[in-house]
């Protein structure tokens, strides 16, 4: 099942890396907006506060961090060559982390300008990043679930993209909309048909890779991206078309769909070579489980009333499925990922001349089990927060704060290895001619 590398094909390094860097900022920005906002961002899910929390969390650090790790997908894993990447990723990221920021302020202001900036934005870095995606992908053929699963995930990133826009240039002119039902619809088409497709799409070549797993079983490959896709869709034409009882069925099929993958995904976990798990696989097992503790509160939410009429669950429902999973995996995946690049460049770089350092020197495990307890630490109080907000909201923007700050730290040393080493073969590339 595992696509075969092109390590070789590669962009250069600072095209990713500058997504990479870029996520724990927003996830920073998000603690920094739990302090200033307070118990009252938890009074529901519609409130300013709440809005751009997510948003600095789906749109920030999530969208940040997918982004960079597409764009070292795509030629390492699927062959697929964009055009310029340095060039594509500093337009993307320009545009993206505008837009974001952008949007954030229209929440907390509700100042119509900012939504239609942040649109312009957002439509300008999608458009650049989709196309020149599309274009790499075009002559690509699917010949593994990974290149099948990316061609899916970029319908899944459009669709996300483009209700986004609608939703955000109705809230910019006050255009009539059913702006509750296109946001749920907003929502799951990010999370499932374009977070869940592109994360399972990569996990089939890095849980095995990293984790020492065996691979994907072939009918999960197969079927799960398009599986995803289209229960998305026909749930959404279902909602809209107004058929009560089939948007709901198809609802659960979504769910149901999803929480597959997080269930086969731990399975394969259990089965690793490694004689312990390291920050990575604790990382994804957390991701995991909170992923399916979500499922199963969204499926109880939908059948105990009591549940369900609580203002809280959909608070809760977000914080284990963007903070405990989203996230958790994501950081996981960058301290493979990033120590991986730095390695891969500088032996290239070093064309047999001077070794580069092992994947271990450019980021100990001792700095990603630290930051790792502070992610944990900031979950679990955002967890809690949303049952006593007066008191937990505080301490757990100061932990999410922390946590990504420490992230930020431990990616930005990951960086000053390569730096520090590239100058080394530099100055033997000129000590030799």
């Amino acid at each position: 099942m595992q696509a075969l590398l092109s390590f070789d094909q590669a962009p250069p390094f600072a095209a990713p890396f500058r997504f990479f860097v870029t996520a724990p900022v927003f996830a920073i920005l998000a603690g920094v907006l739990l302090l200033s906002s307070g118990p009252e961002l938890f009074a529901s899910r519609w409130t300013p506060g709440a809005l751009a929390l997510t948003h600095l969390l789906t749109a920030g650090f999530m969208m940040q961090a997918m982004l960079g790790a597409m764009v070292q997908i795509l030629p390492v894993v699927a062959g697929a060559h964009v055009v310029r990447p340095l060039r594509v990723a500093t337009i993307v990221h320009a545009a993206m982390t505008a837009g974001t920021l952008l949007l954030v302020a229209a929440f907390l202001s509700y100042t119509p300008l900012f939504f239609g900036l942040a649109a312009g934005c957002l439509g300008l870095g999608a458009t650049v990043y989709i196309g020149a995606t599309a274009h790499a992908l075009y002559r690509v053929p699917s010949t593994t679930p990974t290149i099948g699963g990316l061609k899916l995930a970029m319908l899944g990133l459009g669709v996300t993209v483009g209700l986004g826009l609608v939703l955000a240039i109705s809230l910019g002119g006050s255009f009539p909309m059913p702006l509750l039902q296109l946001a749920n619809i907003h929502l799951t088409w990010g999370v499932v048909a374009w977070g869940s497709v592109l994360l399972a799409a990569v996990a089939y070549v890095v849980v095995p890779m990293f984790q020492l797993t065996p691979a994907y079983p072939d009918w999960f490959g197969r079927a799960y991206s398009v599986a995803a896709l289209t229960s998305v869709a026909l749930w959404t034409a279902a909602d809209l078309a107004g058929w009560e009882l089939a948007s709901g069925l198809l609802s659960g099929l979504v769910v149901l769909v999803a929480a597959v993958f997080f269930y086969v995904t731990l399975k394969i976990q259990r089965k690793s070579k490694r004689a312990g798990f390291d920050a990575t696989q604790r990382y994804w097992r957390m991701a995991m489980f909170s992923a399916l503790a979500a499922s199963v509160l969204w499926l109880v939410a939908r059948s105990v009333p009591q549940i369900g009429e609580w203002h809280g669950w959909p608070l809760l429902l977000g914080v284990l499925l963007l903070v405990g999973g989203f996230m958790s995996v994501i950081v996981g995946m960058l301290y493979k990922i990033v120590p991986f690049l730095v390695w891969m460049h500088l032996q290239n770089l070093g064309r047999g001349r001077l070794m580069a350092p092992n994947m271990k020197k450019v980021l100990s495990e001792r700095q990603m089990v630290r930051q790792m307890t502070a992610h944990f630490a900031a979950f679990a109080l955002l967890v809690l927060a949303v049952f006593w907000p007066e008191w937990l909201v505080y301490p757990a923007g100061v932990a999410m704060i922390a946590a990504n700050t420490w992230l930020l730290y431990n990616l930005l040393s990951a960086a000053g290895v390569y730096r520090h080493h590239l100058k080394k073969i530099e100055a033997l590339l000129v000590a030799s001619t």
